[in-house]
């Protein structure tokens, strides 16, 4: 994690630097907004991994003279194929639709994205395919 979080922690340093200077130059307020959300992007996920990395065991990846042996293990499992994600994309797609056609389409996306949460629901409780 000391990887991750040098690497974010440098980010938003880079993206202050590039916000201030931006700020000094232009005088734009938005596009100095959002440089410096871009920071805070870098900021918040990086001091969390380092403030981790501080109170964790080391870990392999973290040692520059680990063995390849040291980071094997158990990798975790991982979902099978599904129809449910692709559904609630179409449902989430409806619903974003209800601006240009009316109200009605988010209506059915918002049934069919229902219908989807409780088909990735029903999946990983099951443990497959449904």
């Amino acid at each position: 994690m000391k990887a991750e979080g040098s690497v974010l922690l440098v980010i938003a340093v880079f993206f202050a630097i590039v916000a201030s200077i931006y700020w000094l130059w232009s005088g734009e307020q938005s596009g100095t907004a959002m440089l410096v959300g871009t920071s805070l992007l870098g900021l918040l996920p990086g001091s969390y991994y380092f403030w981790w990395s501080r109170r964790m065991k080391p870990r392999p990846e973290d040692d520059p003279n680990a063995e390849r042996e040291e980071g094997a293990g158990v990798v975790g499992a991982f979902p099978s194929s599904s129809i449910w994600p692709f559904t609630l994309g179409i449902a989430a797609a409806s619903v974003a639709l209800a601006l240009v056609f009316g109200f009605w389409t988010a209506i059915v996306g918002f049934a069919v994205a229902f219908i989807a949460v409780l088909g990735v629901i029903r999946e990983s409780r099951r443990g497959g395919v449904i």
